[in-house]
C-alpha cells in the first residue's frame, strides 16, 4: 500500500500499521479498558444526519474560523499529542510544518519530542498542551517558558490526573524509554524499517521535561507518568491561579459537563475543548459529540466550544459546526499519516480533510461556516 492509495482515515490508519511496531501501533490506535468510549466517539456522528439546501449560489466557499483569537483557514486544528517522534523521526517539524501550509493551529504537548522553541519558526497559531506536575515549581517553570516561546494559547487538559487503564500498552509492555514484553520486541525485530530510522536520528528526549524528569534510570511507562507525577489533588483552584498568570487566551480541553463548562467561564477561560482524550482515560464516558449541543446552549455565547475526539470526515466537522462548536481537534486523523509517511502523509490527510470540509459545504448550501446551523442537522 503507497501514500496516494490513502484516500480517508482507514487508508492511513492500515498503511500505519504496516509500519509500525505493533506496540507503537497500539499506542496510537487502543483505548482504555473495553475501548466502548473510543468506538462511541466515531459513532455518535452516525446518529446525527446532514439535511442540504440547493440553489444557495455556492461558487465561493470561506470555511475559515477565529477560535480563541486565533484566525484558522480550516475550521479543524492538529491538537497536541504525545511522543510524535516514536511514530516518525520528524514528530512534530512533520505536522507543524504541514499545519502551516494549511493555515491552521497547531498544538505541542508537555510530553512532546520536539522542543517549544523550534517549531516556533512555524509561522501559525501555536497551542502548548499542559499537564499539570506534583511538583508546582516545575509547573511555573514550563508556563514562563511557553510564554518566552510565544504561545498563543495554554490548553490545560484536565481528563488526565491518573493514567486510563490501556490494556494494549500492558501487554506489550510499552514504556519510554523502551521496555517490552518479549511479544513487544518481537514486533519491533519484524520491522526493521522503523529501526533504522529511529537509530539513525537524534536521541529521543521530551524536550519540555528536560531537567525535570530522568528517563535514564528506568523505564517510565505512560501510565506511571500519570500516576505518579501528575498532581491528582488539581482543582479550579489551581487552574484559577494559572488563568491569571498565563494572562492570556487560555483552555481547558476534558470538559465534558455543563456544570464544568459555566466553571470555566466563571473563572476567566477563553475556550473549552470537549474531549474524552479519544477514549483513552475513562470507558464508559460519552462522546463530545454527544455532549455538543448541551454545553453550546449553556456557555457558547460566553466562551469557545471546541470539540475532538473521533473525527475522521469532513461531514463530522460539519455536523460539530452545525451544533456550535467553534472549531474541531485531529488526533488520530494526522497521527497515522504522520507514523506513514512524516509530513507527506499529514500533508495529504489535511488537503483531504479541506476538499472534504469544502465539498460537504457546496452540497449543503453553506459559503461560509457561519451559515452552517442546527438547521442542517437531525438526529435519529
Amino acid at each position: 500500500m503507497r501514500l496516494q492509495s490513502c484516500y480517508n482515515f482507514h487508508d492511513f490508519r492500515r498503511l500505519a500499521k504496516q509500519r509500525l511496531p505493533g506496540p507503537i501501533f497500539d499506542y496510537i490506535d487502543g483505548g482504555a479498558d473495553d475501548e466502548t468510549t473510543l468506538r462511541r466517539n466515531t459513532a455518535a456522528f452516525e446518529d446525527c444526519d446532514l439535511v442540504p439546501n440547493v440553489l444557495a449560489g455556492v461558487g465561493q466557499i470561506d470555511m475559515s474560523v477565529t477560535v480563541m483569537g486565533q484566525k484558522l483557514a480550516m475550521p479543524v486544528y492538529c491538537s497536541p499529542t504525545a511522543l510524535q517522534r516514536l511514530f516518525h523521526h520528524s514528530g512534530e517539524r512533520a505536522v507543524a510544518a504541514a499545519a502551516e501550509k494549511f493555515g491552521t493551529m497547531f498544538g505541542v504537548s508537555s510530553l512532546g519530542t520536539v522542543s517549544l522553541e523550534e517549531v516556533r519558526k512555524h509561522r501559525i497559531p501555536q497551542v502548548y498542551q499542559f499537564y499539570f506536575h506534583k511538583d508546582r515549581g516545575l509547573n511555573r517553570a514550563m508556563m514562563e517558558r511557553a510564554k518566552a516561546a510565544g504561545v498563543e494559547v495554554m490548553m490545560l487538559t484536565v481528563d488526565s490526573v491518573t493514567g486510563g487503564n490501556r490494556e494494549r500498552d500492558l501487554r506489550t509492555g510499552f514504556s519510554i524509554p523502551f521496555r517490552l514484553t518479549p511479544g513487544g520486541m518481537m514486533q519491533f525485530a519484524i520491522k526493521p524499517r522503523w529501526a533504522i530510522d529511529y537509530l539513525a536520528h537524534e536521541r529521543f528526549s521530551l524536550p519540555q521535561l528536560d531537567g525535570h524528569i530522568d528517563l535514564g534510570g528506568g523505564a517510565l511507562s505512560i501510565s506511571r507518568y500519570f500516576t505518579e507525577i501528575l498532581d491528582p489533588s488539581l482543582d479550579w483552584k489551581d487552574v484559577e491561579e494559572m488563568v491569571r498568570f498565563w494572562n492570556g487566551q487560555f483552555c481547558l480541553k476534558g470538559i465534558m459537563s455543563v456544570a464544568d463548562a459555566r466553571k470555566a467561564v466563571d473563572i476567566g477561560c477563553t475556550g473549552i475543548v470537549l474531549s474524552n482524550h479519544g477514549g483513552r482515560q475513562l470507558d464508559g464516558s460519552r462522546s463530545p459529540f454527544d455532549q455538543l449541543s448541551e454545553i453550546v446552549d449553556a456557555v457558547g455565547d460566553k466562551i469557545d466550544v471546541i470539540i475532538d475526539s473521533g473525527v475522521q470526515r469532513g461531514t463530522h466537522v460539519l455536523k460539530a459546526l452545525s451544533l456550535g462548536a467553534k472549531a474541531v481537534g485531529l488526533g488520530r486523523y494526522y497521527l497515522f499519516p504522520l507514523a506513514a509517511a512524516g509530513q507527506a502523509g499529514v500533508e495529504r490527510a489535511l488537503g483531504l480533510m479541506r476538499t472534504e470540509i469544502e465539498r460537504g459545504m457546496r452540497l449543503m448550501g453553506c459559503r461560509s461556516v457561519a451559515e452552517l446551523s442546527r438547521g442542517n442537522v437531525r438526529f435519529r
